[in-house]
C-alpha cells in the first residue's frame, strides 16, 4: 500500500475511533444495559476481590436467571477473557473511569476487526470494495454503538476476524518454516480465543474449510497440522463448558435462543432478521442496494471466500433464531460478513456507474447511498445512546454511597438487573418471594428507583428510611 493509500486508512481509522467516542461517559443504563452491566460486573468482583478466572461472579443472587437461587452470584456464561481485560485495564493504566474502559477495550477491538475487514477485501476483492466496506464497518451506526459496548461480542468478533486473517496468512506460504508456524499459533490462539468468549463463533469455521480447501484441495483430508487446529481449538471450550456444569446456578436458561418461541422459518422470522435488523436497522435501507448489486460479482474468482461468510452467517442466523430475534446486538457478529458484501456491492455500482456515465458519477452514487444509508440507520439507532431514566441512575449513585460495601439489597427494577449493578452491591433485582422470606435469606435494605406515593405510604412506614427523595427511596429491612 502506498503513503497515500496508508494516510487515507489511518484519517478514516482516526475518524472511525472518535465517533465511538460519542456518549463515551455516561453511565451503563443505555440500550441492552442489562446485559452490558452484567458484563461489567463481573469485571467490577474481580478488581475488588480478585481474578478468580475459573468462579467469575456478579451482583444477581436470585434464581431469574437459571431458575435456581444463586447465592454466590456465580456468572457462568463466556470465559471472562473481556472481563479480565477491562479489570486489568483499569486498574493497572487508570485515567479512565472503570466504565469508560470496559468501552475503550471494545473500541479498540472494533478497529482492529475493522483493519482485518479492510485487509481481506483488499486481498480477495479489489480497492475500493476494501475503502467502501472499511466505511460501512466504521460508520454505519449500528456498527457505532455496538462497537463501544460493553459486551463479549466485540471482542469475540475481533478475536475470530484475526483467527481467520492469520489462518489465511498461514496458508499464504508453500511450506511450516518458523514463520508460517507463528501465524498457525496466533490463528490457534485467536479462534479459539473467539470459542471461548462466545461459542456462536463456532458457525464461522466455513471460511478456514474454504481457504484450506482452496491451498491444497481434497488432500487438505491428509494435513496433519489440519487436524491438529480442529482438535486444539476447540479444547479450551470443551473444558470451560465441562467445568462450568458443575453450577447450574449460575448458568443463565439458554435452550430458548435456539427455536424458544417456534419462530424459526415463520414469516416472522424473515421479517424481524432481514427486513427490520439487517434492511433497516444497520443498512438504513439504502445499504440494502448495495447488498443486491454483489450479486453481480458471482463471476470473481475470489467471490466463495465471502460467500463462506455469508453462509456462515445464514447458519448462525437460522439455528440461533429465537435469540438473534429477541436481542439485535446478536448480529453484532454478522456485521463484518454484511459490511464486506457492502463493499463489494459498493464496487459494483461504482463500475458500472462509472461505465455508463462516468467516474464522477460513479462516486456520487456511491456517496449518495452512503449518506442515505447511514442517515436512515441513525434514525432507528439515535435513541440507542440516550439514558431513559435518569432517575434510576440517581437512585443507583446515592444507594452505591450509603450503603455498606457489603450490604444485601433487593433492587426491582421490572425484572432487570441495572439498577442492581450500578449500585454495585449483591442482591435481588426482582421480588422473586415475599420481602419477609428474602430478609431471612439475608436482605438488609431495598432501594427503590422513582418511587410512589404508594411505595412510601406502603413500605415507607413498615421500614426504616434511610434517605429518600423522588427519584428514590432506601429502606433499611433489619
Amino acid at each position: 500500500m502506498n503513503r497515500v493509500g496508508l494516510l487515507i486508512l489511518f484519517l478514516l481509522l482516526a475518524l472511525g475511533f472518535f465517533v465511538r467516542l460519542y456518549k463515551f461517559s455516561e453511565p451503563i443504563a443505555d440500550w441492552h444495559s442489562f446485559r452490558q452491566s452484567d458484563t461489567a460486573a463481573v469485571s467490577q468482583i474481580f478488581a475488588k476481590e480478585g481474578y478468580d478466572l475459573l468462579y467469575p461472579k456478579y451482583y444477581d443472587i436470585s434464581n431469574v436467571q437459571s431458575g435456581l437461587d444463586n447465592p454466590r452470584g456465580y456468572r457462568f456464561v463466556e470465559f471472562p477473557i473481556y472481563n479480565l481485560l477491562h479489570a486489568f485495564m483499569a486498574e493497572s493504566i487508570g485515567g479512565l473511569s472503570f466504565t469508560q474502559w470496559g468501552r475503550m477495550l471494545n473500541i479498540v477491538a472494533s478497529l482492529i476487526t475493522a483493519v482485518v475487514v479492510f485487509a481481506l477485501l483488499k486481498k480477495y476483492a479489489n480497492n475500493f470494495a476494501a475503502y467502501s466496506g472499511l466505511v460501512a464497518f466504521l460508520f454505519l451506526p449500528y456498527s457505532i454503538f455496538y462497537s463501544r459496548v460493553i459486551l463479549p461480542d466485540v471482542m469475540m468478533t475481533t478475536s475470530l476476524m484475526l483467527g481467520i486473517y492469520f489462518f489465511d496468512k498461514f496458508l499464504s506460504y508453500k511450506k511450516m518454516t518458523k514463520k508460517t508456524f507463528i501465524f498457525y499459533a496466533l490463528s490457534l490462539l485467536f479462534i479459539s480465543s473467539s470459542f471461548l468468549l462466545k461459542p456462536f463463533s463456532l458457525f464461522f469455521i466455513l471460511p478456514i474449510i474454504y481457504l484450506a480447501y482452496k491451498k491444497f484441495g481434497t488432500k487438505m483430508f491428509l494435513k496433519w497440522y489440519l487436524y491438529l487446529f480442529a482438535i486444539v481449538s476447540v479444547v479450551p471450550l470443551y473444558l470451560w463448558r465441562s467445568w462450568i456444569v458443575q453450577f447450574p446456578e449460575g448458568i443463565p436458561v439458554s435452550d430458548w435462543l435456539f427455536n424458544g418461541n417456534g419462530i424459526r422459518f415463520r414469516p416472522s422470522f424473515f421479517r424481524w432478521i432481514f427486513f427490520e435488523r439487517v434492511t433497516k436497522l444497520i443498512l438504513g435501507y439504502f445499504g440494502a442496494f448495495a447488498i443486491a448489486a454483489s450479486v453481480f460479482s458471482y463471476k470473481d474468482k475470489n467471490i466463495l471466500f465471502f460467500v463462506s461468510f455469508a453462509f456462515s452467517s445464514l447458519l448462525y442466523l437460522f439455528v440461533i433464531a429465537t435469540g438473534n430475534v429477541q436481542h439485535d446486538y446478536y448480529q453484532i457478529l454478522i456485521i463484518p460478513t454484511v459490511v464486506m458484501f457492502v463493499g463489494i456491492g459498493m464496487s459494483k455500482i461504482y463500475e458500472i456507474a462509472t461505465k455508463k456515465f462516468n467516474r464522477v458519477a460513479g462516486c456520487l452514487l456511491v456517496v449518495i447511498v452512503f449518506v442515505l444509508s447511514f442517515y436512515f440507520s441513525w434514525i432507528q439507532v439515535k435513541d440507542y445512546f440516550n439514558i431513559n431514566d435518569r432517575g434510576m441512575v440517581e437512585a443507583a449513585e446515592k444507594a452505591n454511597e450509603i450503603l455498606p460495601k457489603d450490604a444485601l439489597i433487593i433492587a426491582p427494577y421490572d425484572g432487570s438487573t441495572t439498577f442492581l449493578n450500578l449500585i454495585q452491591r449483591r442482591g435481588w433485582p426482582v421480588f422473586q418471594q415475599p420481602i419477609e422470606e428474602l430478609i431471612d435469606k439475608g436482605a438488609q435494605y431495598m432501594v427503590i428507583a422513582n418511587p410512589t406515593e404508594n411505595d412510601f405510604t406502603g413500605f415507607g412506614t413498615e421500614y426504616d428510611v434511610i434517605d429518600s427523595s423522588n427519584t428514590y427511596l432506601i429502606l433499611k429491612l433489619k
